[in-house]
């Protein structure tokens, strides 16, 4: 259950350390802080759950942020009702949002192609709604679901465990505070831990009937091969991997909110994996930094910035480059992105990680070129 072969063995091994030394090789690009290293592994958790099941299957949710946002709401709920240690917020959180995708899966899994896309967005749709303003006395609406000190949290009363004496009570683990580097970390164990399950589905025969299923659908259905309950399996683990996500959001910073579930954030996810490379392990990963590195990173260049970097060049030139890239940075980096997505989908369509594995195929038949030419031998 927990063997991996040697291929699989080592690329684990690689990203783990990849993602535990985050902190050292994030620092010369000024993203080394707690906050956005904890967004960067819980957006890597969302990417990989959704590419289980548009990875392997084919099948283009447009909905998937509503079980980021049932995810959060399930784990603030669980910290005012029942406990501030995070083990029952998180279990709670994967458990409810499984049952949420179960029902939605039920429903949109009846169609496919476009019209499964279509369906996922109108439900999604329909969840936003909810919270923003049907349900606001389970989600308080736009201003969101937040902690409070008189909350009852039923099980700490019942344990004798008091909260912080000044300010609102935070997130632990087993007593143990989860803030800052305590909370990266954390998210980067179960990142990894996600990572290795995600692998575990890909090598699975049920990892196979998936990739059938998105080679041919009808011919298994026509081989007697019953391919909804694979479907529906698929469609919940990717949600429950989601709102495991959407847990971890609300544990880092305690609060939720319906802003969570629009569709934007869908469509963020979808960018991420097609960004990185749909169906692959490592790239919807490397989507999720990329998009978040950008989105907190890149959109804080500004003019005074550009300015010095390029105070090197006289005065003219300087304020040319400048007028030009500021269109590309701050306010304007979803210009910089849509270049970017726009340039890999005509040029690499598998995403980066194809891209990476052309470009080590291009060398090693380069290396093996000379080779072949020297062992020719000359006619006699």
């Amino acid at each position: 259950m927990f063997s991996l072969s040697r291929k699989d063995l080592l690329a684990l091994a690689i990203f783990t350390v990849v993602v535990l030394t985050m902190p050292v090789w994030l620092a010369p690009f000024g993203a080394a802080y707690p906050g956005l290293m904890q967004k960067f592994a819980i957006y890597a958790i969302f990417a990989i759950g959704f590419n289980i099941l548009f990875g392997l299957t084919g099948y283009l949710s447009f909905g998937h942020a509503a079980f980021i946002g049932v995810g959060s709401y399930t784990t603030v709920w669980s910290f005012k009702l029942l406990t501030m240690d995070i083990l029952p917020a998180m279990v709670l959180a994967v458990v409810v949002t499984g049952v949420f995708a179960l029902v939605i899966g039920y429903f949109s899994l009846r169609r496919t192609g476009i019209y499964f896309s279509i369906l996922t967005l109108a439900f999604a749709q329909m969840s936003y709604s909810l919270a923003y303003s049907v349900l606001t006395p389970i989600t308080n609406g736009e201003t969101g679901l937040l902690l409070a000190r008189d909350d009852p949290r039923y099980l700490d009363a019942l344990l004798g465990a008091q909260a912080n004496v000044a300010g609102l009570p935070q997130p632990t683990l087993l007593g143990s505070s989860v803030a800052g580097y305590a909370g990266f970390y954390l998210c980067a164990v179960i990142l990894i831990l996600t990572f290795f399950l995600s692998q575990k589905v890909f090598a699975s025969p049920f990892g196979m009937a998936l990739r059938g299923i998105k080679s041919n659908q009808t011919r298994m259905n026509y081989t007697g091969f019953n391919t909804k309950p694979y479907m529906l399996a698929a469609f919940v683990i990717s949600g429950m991997i989601a709102g495991l996500a959407g847990g971890l959001l609300s544990i880092t910073d305690p609060l939720a909110g319906a802003e969570r579930m629009r569709w934007t954030e869908s469509g963020n996810v979808v960018l991420m994996t097609i960004l990185g490379g749909v169906g692959t392990l490592f790239g919807p990963v490397i989507g999720a930094w990329l998009i978040k590195y950008f989105e907190n990173i890149f959109s804080a260049i500004n003019t005074n910035m550009l300015n010095t970097a390029f105070s090197f060049l006289p005065d003219g030139v300087q304020s040319f480059v400048v007028t030009v890239l500021s269109k590309f940075v701050g306010e304007g980096w979803h210009l910089t992105l849509g270049l970017m997505f726009v340039l890999i989908v005509v040029f690499l369509p598998g995403g980066l990680v194809e891209g990476f594995h052309r470009f080590m195929a291009r060398l090693k038949r380069r290396s093996a070129a000379p080779e072949r030419v020297s062992s020719v031998q000359p006619a006699e």
